[in-house]
């Protein structure tokens, strides 16, 4: 039986008092605890920025990469152990704008990895600049007469390249926070949830507004349904709605069907291949680039 202490650990948290960050943490610590998972069945990857500190206080196996990085580690992780539980957790800047391209091509390799971006439209870190969610209009430290450019949008992304689970969350809501990120991590491939996570310290809204602005899904709601999944999420004005919003089609996950034709459950069984393997290999190519020669 796992106890939820067993992720504790004596690390100072760094996080604003009264971050929604905190309310993050708890509830991944409370979903793996009711999943079952031990902290040596876990590991957590980021990148950098305040929701990227996460893995920092929790007591199991991490990565701590570099800027919009994540996503990349993590997937080369989950191959190489496969029964490790992978998780990403990130920030709206780390994974949309330095990490954009690793977002879009996870989400058609589809590793089995959970995605968890903490998005505030704010580089929190950085003293407050805009963020690749920012609303068009809203001032920032850097857009002192309001941001220009239309925000992205990374759930239609996410739905219309059909990723097997696509969720949106709100941090102050953390009880269904915690049964999203406990469907998320038990989906087999990529599974993503965005959290709205609003910033206390650069943010000029109060916590009041997002509670009035963001509202659950009606328990009716059809997940399989494409066009009303994006019609969800292309919604621009509040209420924004959370849950989970779409899931794909069965896909093949990325690494594991391969290792497993060849007989190994893991990359991490691999031996290095042999003299002979590596010239037989190269020997395939040769008639290829003597063709691509002539031609």
């Amino acid at each position: 039986m796992v106890d939820l202490n067993e992720f504790n650990i004596q690390t100072p948290i760094q996080w604003c008092p009264g971050c929604p960050n905190h309310l993050i943490l708890h509830a991944l610590r409370e979903a793996l605890t009711e999943l079952e998972k031990y902290p040596h069945e876990i590991c957590l990857v980021s990148g950098i920025g305040q929701a990227a500190k996460l893995p920092h206080y929790m007591r199991c196996n991490f990565f701590n990469g570099l800027h919009g990085r994540a996503l990349p580690v993590a997937t080369a992780i989950s191959v190489a152990k496969p029964d490790l539980t992978v998780v990403v957790t990130t920030g709206d800047g780390d994974c949309y704008g330095e990490g954009g391209n690793h977002f879009i091509h996870t989400i058609r390799r589809n590793p089995n990895v959970t995605l968890l971006v903490h998005n505030n439209a704010i580089y929190g870190l950085t003293k407050g600049q805009a963020s690749p969610t920012t609303p068009i209009g809203e001032r920032r430290s850097l857009h002192v007469v309001g941001v220009s450019q239309p925000p992205l949008n990374p759930l239609a992304i996410a739905i219309i390249h059909q990723a097997p689970f696509v969720a949106r969350a709100f941090a102050l809501e953390r009880s269904q926070l915690k049964e999203i990120l406990k469907e998320a991590i038990m989906t087999r491939g990529f599974s993503y949830v965005d959290i709205i996570q609003p910033c206390i310290t650069w943010d000029s809204r109060p916590l009041d507004w997002f509670r009035q602005n963001v509202k659950m899904l009606d328990s009716n709601y059809d997940p399989g349904d494409f066009n009303r999944a994006l019609e969800v999420v292309l919604k621009p004005d509040p209420p924004f709605l959370t849950g989970v919003i779409f899931k794909g089609p069965h896909r093949s996950i990325f690494g594991e069907d391969f290792f497993r034709e060849t007989g190994y459950s893991s990359l991490s069984e691999l031996a290095p291949p042999s003299s002979d393997e590596i010239s037989k290999i190269l020997d395939g190519f040769k008639p290829t680039l003597c063709q691509n020669n002539r031609e």
